[in-house]
């Protein structure tokens, strides 16, 4: 009897062992250890956008614009509000690593600094005159495949929340410029920069999909826009914004949602995620408009 006592405990003991080990095991992987680059592209993937290939995810942002011209008091020239909507798709490269793509449009708008109406003119204060207004509709805004071995998280958690910020530095030539800009200037040269703001407790575990919850603030340093007719005067534009992602399309301002109803119906759904157009920006969109009123058609 007491052999068989001692062996029954052995058994209990290892099977212990076993057991607990196990929970052990579970409770370590159950979680995305950023350090690691498979899940640190799997977390970008679940906080730009979703782990479920073709979801539409909103972004939604609104702030201002202001003027900084050397010697002269900044300006308040826009309101603006904007909105991405986007999508991930899986992708896999030549050596059948899987990755991720990013594909999307966005419509920003820029309204009455006071009334916070739509601007389809803008009285420019420098010209004394009134120009046309181009709201950005661009039309595709992708990102190249990402792979684990191209990836590092760079975010920071702390107190349950992680902190991500991206800094853009952008510098390249000009769409509207000739072939000559780097002899007598007019180089595209800008900055953009993202902060992100989500809870660890909806990025971490690997049971999510997506995180819900995330703030975001934006802020962007340019040239002055084309459609304002600046040409080459000295200054440049400030633009400053935060907002969030949104549940739904119905989370959207209703005057905003109307307006892309009316003017920008595609703009209701994500590009497809096999789409390869070239991305647009407010400077290859205004050439386009350029080009289309002003080169007549050849016979």
């Amino acid at each position: 009897m007491k052999n068989w006592a001692q062996y029954l405990m052995v058994l209990l003991l290892v099977c212990g062992i076993n057991y607990f080990g196990k929970q052990s095991i579970f409770a370590q992987t159950k979680s995305l250890d950023l350090n690691e680059p498979k899940d640190a592209l799997t977390a970008y993937r679940k906080i730009f956008c979703s782990l479920t290939d073709g979801k539409p995810v909103i972004y939604w942002w609104k702030g201002q614009v202001y003027s900084r011209i050397p010697g002269e008091k900044d300006r308040h020239l826009f309101n603006i509000q904007g909105m991405n909507i986007r999508a991930c798709g899986r992708v896999t490269d030549e050596d059948e690593n899987v990755g991720y793509r990013l594909v999307s449009r966005e419509v920003m708008l820029y309204l009455d600094p006071e009334t916070n109406e739509i601007l389809s003119t803008w009285s420019n204060p420098w010209l004394n005159r009134e120009v046309k207004v181009f709201h950005v509709a661009n039309d595709p805004v992708n990102g190249k495949p990402r792979f684990p071995d191209q990836t590092k998280f760079n975010g920071l958690v702390e107190n349950g929340t992680v902190i991500l910020n991206f800094v853009i530095p952008l510098f390249y030539p000009n769409a509207l410029g000739g072939d000559y800009q780097n002899y007598i200037g007019g180089t595209y040269h800008a900055m953009e920069i993202f902060n992100y703001f989500l809870p660890a407790s909806q990025l971490m575990p690997r049971t999510n999909n997506a995180v819900e919850q995330v703030n975001i603030s934006w802020t962007r340093i340019s040239k002055w826009l084309p459609w304002m007719e600046m040409g080459d005067r000295p200054g440049v534009l400030i633009f400053t914004g935060a907002g969030l992602r949104l549940k739904s399309w119905d989370d959207l301002p209703l005057f905003f949602q109307q307006e892309i109803e009316t003017n920008y119906p595609l703009f209701s759904s994500p590009p497809s995620l096999d789409d390869e157009r070239p991305n647009q920006t407010s400077w290859t969109t205004f050439k386009e408009y350029i080009d289309r009123k002003f080169i007549a058609p050849q016979n």
